[in-house]
């Protein structure tokens, strides 16, 4: 599944989660499932827990996470170090 694909998984509406992208159809969000990820769970004990879920799910979150750093712009908090 290409990416535009994926990202069509993701919805993002003030009225749920207060704005922040979310799986489709869920209350479960971006940030949740990356979160998840990052503690160590693999995308297998994540679709255990939430049968709900989809690989292709997981991935657009993977995906969306991804294209929001590539277009960030990051600024140091001081210049310590610099």
């Amino acid at each position: 599944m290409d990416g535009s694909k994926l990202l069509e998984r993701i919805a993002i509406n003030p009225k749920v989660m207060v704005g922040k992208p979310v799986i489709r159809g869920t209350r479960l969000t971006v940030q949740h499932i990356v979160g998840f990820l990052a503690s160590g769970m693999i995308i297998d004990e994540i679709l255990q827990e939430y049968t709900g879920l989809t690989r292709e799910d997981v991935l657009a979150s993977i995906l969306l996470a991804k294209e929001s750093l590539e277009t960030t712009t990051f600024a140091p908090l001081s210049s310590e170090g610099v």
